[in-house]
């Protein structure tokens, strides 16, 4: 599960946010396998989707983490969650998305293939009201 300031998130969902304000950001992953899981790394990658195929990485203006954008798991055991909690400031508006991909390690084979499908995030950065 991704929740971005609270709300669930999926590929079909906007979550609005305020220019200038922390957005926490919390990701629950549960284990559902036999074995325990781990260690892996999750990074959070903010872009900008044109619409016309192309996706801008190059956001380090307009957006930052508090904290790091990536969680370092030591290990998820069995039937059991493991969540990760960070945050995002916005500096401008505009549409932005979120990519969650895990590093790719010795490791990836035995993670369940369910969170090699995370959904991308929408995140929507509007002007604070004054």
């Amino acid at each position: 599960d991704i929740l971005v300031d609270g709300k669930p998130c999926d590929c079909d969902a906007v979550v609005d946010c305020k220019v200038g304000d922390p957005v926490p950001l919390e990701v629950k992953l549960t284990n559902w396998s036999k074995h325990s899981v781990g260690p892996f790394a999750l990074t959070m990658t903010p872009y900008q989707d044109y619409q016309n195929g192309v996706h801008n990485y190059e956001l380090q203006d307009a957006i930052t983490f508090v904290g790091s954008n990536t969680f370092y798991i030591d290990s998820v055991k069995p039937t059991k969650d493991s969540v990760y909690f960070g945050a995002l400031l916005f500096l401008y508006t505009g549409d932005f998305y979120l990519n969650i991909k895990f590093h790719e390690d010795n490791c990836s084979k035995d993670l369940p293939l369910s969170w090699f499908c995370l959904p991308s995030v929408h995140i929507r950065a509007v002007e604070p009201v004054i």
